[in-house]
């Protein structure tokens, strides 16, 4: 009897030993950022939304009022789950990689949006419309293809939107069909992780070249480069 209790008593003790020493493994791998949480993953994560326009100021390391609504509104255009939690999933979307969350980086959210195919694809859309432009003017031009995604006015794929007669003439004369420069690529990568330097415009063209009157028609939001950014 004395030996069974021993026994228990040494299977017990070492189950609680592994679980002190599991336990900081498994906090690590479910890090969430929430209100009140501080640090060097609030910065990161900060850093990004003010990179992608949907935090103003500079990044403290505070996750307060501000910063809860740029998440949420991120969610919000990103098709995440809105709860103004930066988790795995939230994470990988923004393209960082928070402490324990070893799954999640820049390269793993572009498989929400299609997979690499899309963004090699949408990457040679930059580089053939907008080569030359600022690098924002290049993100912006994917902004706007992944805005026409998530528009019911337009295909919801990528590549349909793309080929879709008469909207891009980099398909009409050709350049589609270039090899994009890492620049393009970053650019195609930087707009799938949500940045949208153009607040969520449809459509762009250059005054200088359009030959279509309707396009002239539209509201200007911004003007980046040689593009009108429009609605």
């Amino acid at each position: 009897m004395k030996k069974n209790l021993y026994r228990i008593n040494r299977i017990l003790l070492f189950a609680a030993m592994l679980a002190m020493l599991l336990y900081p493994m498994m906090a690590q791998a479910a890090t969430v950022l929430e209100v009140g949480s501080r640090g060097d993953d609030v910065v990161k994560v900060q850093k990004r939304l003010i990179q992608y326009d949907y935090l103003d100021g500079t990044a403290d390391g505070k996750f307060g009022a501000d910063t809860l609504a740029a998440v949420k509104l991120f969610q919000r255009r990103n098709g995440l789950t809105v709860d103004g939690k930066v988790g795995p999933a939230t994470a990988a979307a923004l393209g960082v990689t928070l402490s324990g969350s070893s799954s999640a980086s820049s390269s793993s959210s572009s498989s929400s949006r299609g997979g690499s195919s899309d963004l090699n694809l949408l990457a040679r859309v930059v580089h053939g419309e907008a080569r030359g432009e600022p690098y924002k003017g290049k993100v912006a031009v994917a902004a706007v293809v992944l805005n026409r995604v998530e528009s019911s006015s337009f295909p919801n794929t990528i590549a349909g939107v793309v080929y879709q007669s008469g909207a891009f003439s980099a398909v009409k004369d050709g350049q589609i069909n270039l090899t994009p420069d890492s620049e393009s690529i970053r650019a195609a990568q930087d707009a799938m992780n949500g940045w949208d330097p153009t607040g969520g415009c449809l459509y762009y063209y250059n005054p200088n070249t359009a030959t279509d009157s309707w396009i002239r028609t539209r509201t200007v939001k911004t003007v980046i480069g040689r593009h009108y950014f429009c609605v």
